[in-house]
């Protein structure tokens, strides 16, 4: 187990003289497989991939992409682990593992089945259940006489008429794959190898739980973090900013992965990092941005522009308020030279949310303690109206 300290999930599985190094490594959404064929359209969020190099067999040959059979090993193993994930709800991540075969005189992709177990269990995903794989082969004579072999060796199945492999947990079957050299099987064997293959299994399971019992509490440290959060559908615009602009620096400072999608009319937020402080600035910058101001809140806020009437203030993320002159101070200002620089961060208070226009009027006096005497300035010191050009 931990073979490989630096993945997020990995394990070598040894058999006689086959072996599978197995990694695994989780990711966010945005790396989902995206598949668009004749009759499909959609993501996949489970990848396997099964290497089957020249060396494993003391071979020598170019590595080249995988072939048929690469492919049809790697799609039983697929296969048998998917259905015992846990749910998405439970475990976010986008999720691939990648089997080694580095040496091989038996059934590699029963291996990779047992390897891709432990992996997955030591990265912390949660599987429903343990997986065991074991593959069964069959010598007839003819006249009615045969052999069901268990765990069958290169040679075994070269030369024998049937390759069986059956996968499966200690509650039942998750896959299986047959290759016939006779024409057609009797009942009878088939019962028997079935229960050949359930002992050869059990027993495989019960060495892998010495090993590990159970997956691990928790995901590595360095392994990355995801996250949910869930905004109207209003905000994602906000939050993704004109060209990507928000969320594109969000990502770049607070070192996370963002991703965002509309579902069922609400705004679906992931945040992924193995920065536990940056996913937690990223939610806070989120929340702020998509935060409604309420009256009588206060907030810190930032001076944008100085006018002579007063200051505009952000005081939320993408939110400006007019603080008035008459706002600032219980004093009365004449004017506003020299009273706050442009970037300032001042302490604001919102006073009122204008009902048809949904303008916000601050103040900063309200927050210091009303002197004796003070009376609040006269209406018609509010900002003048702008004039229609003729």
């Amino acid at each position: 187990m931990d073979y490989l300290p630096s993945t997020h999930g990995s394990a070598i599985f040894t058999r006689g003289e086959t072996q599978s190094l197995t990694t695994v490594t989780l990711g966010s959404k945005l790396d989902e497989q995206m598949i668009d064929v004749a009759m499909k359209e959609g993501t996949n969020k489970f990848l396997l991939h099964y290497n089957f190099p020249g060396f494993s067999t003391g071979e020598v040959k170019p590595n080249r992409a995988p072939g048929r059979r690469e492919i049809g090993h790697g799609n039983l193993a697929m296969r048998s682990l998917k259905v015992v994930l846990p749910p998405e709800n439970e475990c976010p991540y986008t999720i691939r593992v990648v089997s080694d075969i580095l040496e091989s005189n038996g059934s590699s992709s029963m291996a990779t089945v047992c390897a891709g177990t432990l992996a997955l269990m030591d990265a912390g995903v949660q599987l429903r259940r343990p997986v065991s794989g074991i593959a069964m082969g069959l010598i007839t004579d003819g006249k009615g006489r045969f052999a069901v072999l268990s765990d069958i060796l290169g040679d075994e199945d070269h030369l024998g008429d049937m390759d069986f492999k059956v996968t499966g947990t200690e509650n039942g079957i998750c896959a299986c794959q047959m290759d016939l050299k006779i024409q057609g099987l009797p009942m009878d064997i088939m019962v028997q190898a079935l229960n050949q293959a359930k002992a050869g299994r059990m027993h495989i399971l019960g060495e892998l739980l010495k090993t590990l019992p159970a997956p691990r509490a928790d995901y590595k440290p360095h392994a990355p973090r995801i996250e949910k959060l869930i905004i109207a559908k209003e905000f994602i615009g906000a939050v993704i900013g004109p060209g990507g602009k928000i969320i594109q620096e969000m990502q770049r400072e607070t070192n996370t992965t963002i991703s965002i999608e509309e579902v069922n009319n609400e705004g679906i937020i992931e945040i992924s990092s193995s920065d536990r402080a940056g996913i937690e600035a990223a939610k806070s910058r989120i929340r702020a941005i998509t935060a409604i101001p309420e009256v009588g809140g206060t907030y810190e806020g930032k001076v944008k522009n100085i006018m002579d009437f007063g200051a505009f203030v952000e005081f939320m993320p993408g939110k400006d308020g007019l603080l008035h002159i008459s706002e600032i101070t219980w004093d009365r200002l004449e004017s506003m030279k020299g009273v706050f620089n442009e970037g300032d961060k001042i302490k604001v208070k919102l006073i009122d949310i204008d009902k048809k226009t949904g303008k916000y009027r601050l103040s900063k006096k309200v927050l210091d303690p009303r002197p004796e005497g003070a009376v609040d300035a006269p209406a018609d010191r509010r900002p003048p109206r702008r004039q229609p050009q003729s």
